[in-house]
């Protein structure tokens, strides 16, 4: 059941899922920034003793945000705002799919950073704030390791460049096309 608008006015998502959006969207661009800071270190750099950790407990911050937005978005299934009805057909499949690609590297790229720092041999595990640690579950392998780094890694850059297109997107729809029928930004402000 949504409620009718009246004129200029705009159909919004549930404040919760506009305060999640912008809380996961400065997490991941921190957490991707952190990950390319921190790798570029020395392994003696002291940095890396405030880095890693930090990247692991925040980055499984961002995964349980995903299993919370996937909640919400199910909970509010019925009232979330369709896509402009000026949007082109393939528009809004495009959006459709990269909403989807993002959701779901939101969960992959946390679980394949996990998988990497519990399979690391000499690894110091992976802390998440007041618990000590979150229990290990892969064994201990240098070639597991070296698979899931890279796969964390190229899942990582994935999101990066599905965000910018999600920016890009909204930032067209905002300042190009003619009169604000498909401006989507004001719906999660």
């Amino acid at each position: 059941m949504t409620a009718t608008l009246l004129p200029g006015q705009v159909e919004k998502y549930p404040l919760s899922i506009r305060i999640l959006h912008w809380v996961r969207a400065v997490l991941i661009l921190g957490l991707i920034a952190a990950g390319w800071y921190m790798t570029g270190r020395a392994e003696d750099d002291p940095t890396a003793g405030v880095f890693y950790p930090n990247h692991k407990q925040f980055g499984v911050l961002a995964w349980l945000l995903a299993l919370v937005h996937i909640t919400l978005r199910w909970r509010y299934r019925a009232v979330l705002p369709h896509a402009p009805a000026a949007l082109k057909s393939w528009e809004k499949w495009l959006s459709h799919a990269l909403h989807r690609l993002i959701i779901a590297l939101t969960l992959l790229t946390p679980l394949l950073g996990y998988a990497m720092s519990s399979s690391i041999p000499d690894g110091d595990g992976v802390p998440f704030f007041l618990v000590s640690h979150i229990p290990e579950i892969l064994p201990k392998s240098d070639d597991a390791f070296a698979v899931f780094q890279a796969l964390h890694r190229y899942a990582a850059y994935l999101l990066l460049a599905c965000i910018a297109l999600h920016v890009c997107g909204a930032a067209k729809h905002r300042m190009q096309d003619r009169n604000g029928e498909t401006d989507v930004l004001p719906r999660m402000l």
